[in-house]
């Protein structure tokens, strides 16, 4: 049984994307981060994946469409918490963020295929990693990872390679964490809800991007 699994902070101002004020406000940087899970759970739902999970810290809001089954992160650093959502799947699992709301379907469905590779590894732009996918599951293959720098990339992937795992590429993402970020982001994804909203925050003489 496969297993999609996203991690995510419920959109809270002064809880997520604390990057983008400035320039925009807490209650504006909440907003495009709860636009941003909302494409990205969209994308998530047109995998045929065997389950659709997500892993939140908070409650979920009515940006949670059908089709999830929602579990509670554990307390504990980043690689604590991504181990312990691959720990809870019996079968292979693709684990993505809600910073990437330009992925979509076609980039994922591959990582769900296991007959070539036992892992997949999808790098962010800023030396992180937005997607990871395990044949296996192991708790092993991140505890410990350091998270939140510029190598953790680098670090991840190695602690793959070193456990003699035949790794997929997956092509690099630009993680939303900066105002230029999400700028850039907002342009290579038009027609999705973080667009939109960056649209409106950013066209008015008082907006964020003005």
């Amino acid at each position: 049984m496969t297993t999609l699994l996203v991690i995510a902070k419920q959109p809270l101002p002064g809880r997520v994307k604390t990057r983008l004020s400035p320039p925009f406000p807490p209650e504006e940087a909440a907003a495009l981060a709860e636009a941003s899970l909302a494409d990205t759970l969209t994308a998530a739902l047109g995998v045929p994946a065997d389950r659709h999970v997500l892993v939140l810290d908070g409650q979920p809001g009515d940006w949670l469409p059908p089709g999830f089954r929602l579990v509670p992160q554990v307390t504990g650093g980043l690689d604590v918490r991504l181990a312990a959502a691959f720990a809870a799947c019996d079968g292979p699992a693709l684990l993505i963020g809600m910073d990437t709301p330009q992925v979509t379907p076609a980039l994922l469905a591959p990582a769900l295929r296991w007959d070539t590779y036992d892992a997949w590894f999808g790098p962010a732009a800023d030396g992180g990693f937005w997607a990871l996918g395990l044949a296996s599951p192991d708790p092993a293959l991140l505890l410990g990872v350091p998270m939140s720098r510029p190598d953790t990339g680098a670090v991840q992937y190695e602690r793959l390679r070193a456990a003699g795992l035949r790794i997929g590429n997956l092509p690099v993402l630009r993680d939303v964490d900066t105002a230029e970020d999400a700028r850039l982001v907002a342009a290579g994804t038009p027609g999705s809800r973080f667009a939109a909203l960056h649209s409106a925050l950013t066209a008015t003489p008082t907006g964020a991007g003005a």
